[in-house]
């Protein structure tokens, strides 16, 4: 299998943790669409030029996190199960993964876009809306370990790439649960293979771009 991703896309991140999670081997393609020549090859592989892109065994391709880490985590019994077999359970996980990724990081990118652009009346409502969003996601945690429960699951795959943007860091001050999991999830293997690749990335990346608007 090939993953086609960008170190710095949390989408990317995402795939990434359920790949180490599941203990699957697989051949990385850092594809940087920023570069013209790679942005055009890609676009060949995958017309509609989104990251990340799982090309299977058999050559077909798959994309969007979500779909992708349905994919591994029923074609492969090594590892985390990260959808739970109890259907409550897989909806309620299902459920946080869609909050996650609509709610919190499409809206973190729309919050870095609102900022470089000077909108100052967006970026307020982004924050409000966000802030509210991390709240509910706090009151989630008390009580449980991960996201939905004692287990590792999709929707932790989802939200810890989130924790590490600035804004998120910041207000974890005035969430302890929140802030308890970050620090739990940042002892976590998967997760810490990811934050070595990343961290190694940015140290050669002078602009530190994010790219979280690839899913």
């Amino acid at each position: 299998m090939e993953l086609y991703y960008f170190p710095l896309g949390r989408f990317s991140q995402k795939v990434l943790i359920a790949l180490y999670e599941k203990q699957v081997n697989f051949n990385p393609r850092v594809t940087d669409l920023r570069v013209p020549e790679v942005h055009r090859l890609y676009l060949k592989l995958y017309p509609h030029g989104k990251l990340p892109l799982l090309r299977t065994d058999t050559g077909n391709v798959l994309p969007e996190s979500s779909i992708i880490i349905d994919f591994l985590d029923n074609k492969f019994d090594s590892g985390t199960c990260l959808l739970p077999v109890n259907h409550p359970r897989e909806l309620e996980v299902r459920l946080f993964d869609r909050l996650i990724d609509n709610d919190l990081n499409h809206a973190l990118g729309q919050l870095d876009s609102a900022i470089g652009e000077q909108e100052t009346l967006t970026v307020v409502r982004l924050q409000k809306q966000l802030t509210e969003f991390l709240q509910e996601l706090d009151k989630q945690l008390a009580g449980r370990h991960w996201l939905c429960g004692d287990s590792f699951t999709l929707a932790d795959c989802a939200l810890l790439p989130c924790l590490r943007h600035p804004w998120v860091s910041h207000q974890l001050r005035e969430l302890s649960h929140l802030s308890r999991y970050r620090d739990q999830g940042n002892l976590r293997g998967s997760w810490r293979l990811v934050l070595d690749e990343l961290e190694l990335f940015e140290t050669n990346e002078p602009s530190q771009q994010d790219c979280s608007y690839l899913t």
